[in-house]
């Protein structure tokens, strides 16, 4: 059975990124296959891994929400382009969602998807799953839960408040999720202790820091996938660090 693990954050604070380094993390660890899935609207995890994007998701459902091909089901058409979704690389394979919804009913294309995306995710052995600040992609399509939820947020006490209000989301929506951490990104130095403090007080789990590192900077001005970053890059170290303390796999 896979575990899911959710990434989580407002925008700006460096999920995607992270994202891209827990896979990395994950790969050198041995663990795989890795199904990564980009749900955020504004999808970029490919980018990270340096992966080009030919088919979404999102086109899939449009295309049920206007007809199938003559001779296809339904059901056999969403299977065949969940699979043509797929974009295959070593150890892992990455499947975006797209564009959000359009006018009309998705009713039913959202219930296909969601019974293809739960076979295909049963697959793998570990599903990391990127979303944008909202977590209505873990509720409707991957089987409403999510082993670990990992919520980035900036050094701030903003970001903290807006780190809070996903927790609380993701319990609203009755999201299965077993054990929620709060990773602090870009910290320039020592965290605040007013940081520290409103997390604490907020009850957010803090599984750590990662600090500022100008070579994510460059890699991403320069416009060179994040993964590759060298194994000495401080955040890589400190992110590293975090997952072996949080991310129990079990074979």
């Amino acid at each position: 059975m896979s575990i899911t693990i959710a990434m989580a954050g407002k925008g700006g604070t460096g999920k995607t990124t992270i994202a891209g380094l827990l896979i990395r993390f994950l790969l050198k660890k041995g663990i795989k296959p890795i199904l990564a899935v980009d749900a955020d609207a504004n999808a970029n995890l490919n980018e990270v891994l340096g992966l080009e994007v030919e088919t979404t998701l999102g086109d899939a459902r449009e295309g049920l929400k206007d007809g199938v091909p003559a001779g296809m089901t339904r059901d056999l058409y969403m299977e065949y382009k969940v699979h043509e979704s797929l974009i295959e690389s070593e150890g892992y394979d990455l499947i975006v969602m797209g564009r959000p919804e359009g006018p009309g009913c998705y009713c039913h294309a959202n219930t296909l998807l969601s019974r293809y995306m739960d076979i295909l995710c049963g697959n793998y052995q570990v599903v990391v799953m990127d979303n944008e600040a909202g977590m209505e992609h873990i509720s409707r399509l991957v089987a409403r839960r999510a082993d670990i939820l990992l919520i980035v947020s900036d050094p701030t006490q903003r970001g903290i408040q807006a780190a809070m209000r996903i927790r609380d989301l993701a319990r609203e929506m009755k999201v299965d999720i077993k054990k929620d951490y709060v990773i602090i990104n870009r910290v320039n130095g020592e965290l605040p202790a007013a940081v520290r403090a409103a997390a604490e007080t907020a009850g957010l789990n803090l599984a750590g820091c990662v600090p500022e590192d100008e070579l994510i900077s460059r890699y991403d001005t320069e416009g060179r996938p994040t993964v590759q970053l060298p194994d000495d890059a401080k955040s890589v170290q400190a992110l590293n660090g975090i997952f072996e303390d949080i991310i129990t796999i079990v074979d």
